[in-house]
């Protein structure tokens, strides 16, 4: 069944994903998943594979910005709360922060200090796309620093030839599509 689930996942990031060269950067390749999450068929059968990667989890997050739309999905399939980890500046302190680069410049991501008893909680982490690490691994780093537990980690596409995996910490990795 959950190889059914990422066979569903992959054929529609395949089929649906649009690429632009030379965006946000020169020498950089966007994939935009927008049509991806606007066809239900294709959005659901991704929620559905990202499920299956921590049915234990008992809180979802979310990367900035298009993470927030899986990781609310997620979340909701699995009846868990969602947890938005959002670029700088963009919540009220205290916050804890942590900064990291990618491959086009670098940026920082927070989680509120407070108002979220993160201790001791199993968290699936969610983002679209793996490139060189920096974002995943700052966003883990994140939740291990609120002493929740990374139980696992899924994304859209991995762009393995940039080796983001290695960066990653020992919690399981999932990724619908490799390129």
């Amino acid at each position: 069944m959950a190889d059914e689930r990422a066979a569903r996942a992959a054929e529609a990031v395949n089929e649906l994903t649009r690429w632009h060269d030379d965006f946000p950067s020169p020498g950089v390749r966007f994939a935009d998943l927008t049509p991806v999450f606007a066809d239900s068929a294709g959005f659901r059968a991704v929620l559905d594979c990202f499920a299956a990667c921590a049915p234990d989890a008992d809180l979802v997050a979310g990367v900035d910005a298009r993470g927030f739309l899986l990781g609310a999905g997620v979340a909701a399939v699995l009846g868990t709360g969602v947890v938005a980890v959002r670029k700088a500046g963009k919540l009220p302190p205290p916050v804890i922060s942590r900064e990291y680069t990618l491959e086009y410049g670098s940026a920082a991501l927070e989680i509120p200090a407070d108002g979220i008893d993160l201790k001791g909680r199993k968290v699936l982490l969610l983002d679209d796309v793996l490139a060189t690490g920096g974002t995943l691994a700052a966003a883990a780093e994140l939740f291990h620093a609120a002493g929740a537990e990374v139980v696992s980690a899924a994304v859209v596409l991995e762009l393995s030839f940039l080796n983001g995996r290695d960066k990653q910490g020992g919690y399981p990795l999932t990724s619908i599509v490799k390129l």
